[in-house]
């Protein structure tokens, strides 16, 4: 999806998918953009209740190793693949249309890549 920004004359190469990302996020950053699709997706995780089913899985994975055994690192590692199969698809959608839309109205961004 986001990706597909580039030229579909030439494959891409790992380089020129890391030199887009790090520009994106710059282009994002700078703009002030990235905090506002922060705000909007934080909300939207809670909508869905997101932020519910992954606080009963951190619960339960404490109950089940024990309070004092597992540590920080450890529950980190094992919320993070769970937190994200999570997302529902829609809200992984939204938010790369929102992404999209932005950098296809964004003067600068469209010099730099030829779009």
């Amino acid at each position: 999806h986001l990706f597909l920004l580039y030229s579909s004359s030439a494959q891409p190469n790992n380089s020129d998918i890391l030199l887009k990302k790090s520009m994106i996020e710059k282009k994002l950053e700078e703009s002030g953009e990235k905090a506002r699709l922060e705000d909007h997706l934080r909300q939207q995780l809670i909508e869905c209740g997101w932020k519910d089913e992954l606080k009963k899985y951190c619960l339960e994975l404490i109950r089940n190793k024990g309070l004092e055994t597992i540590n920080l690192e450890e529950l980190v590692e094992e919320l993070l693949p769970k937190g994200r199969a999570l997302v529902p698809t829609k809200v992984k959608e939204d938010l790369l249309s929102k992404i999209k839309d932005y950098l296809e109205n964004d003067q600068d961004y469209k010099r730099l890549t030829g779009l």
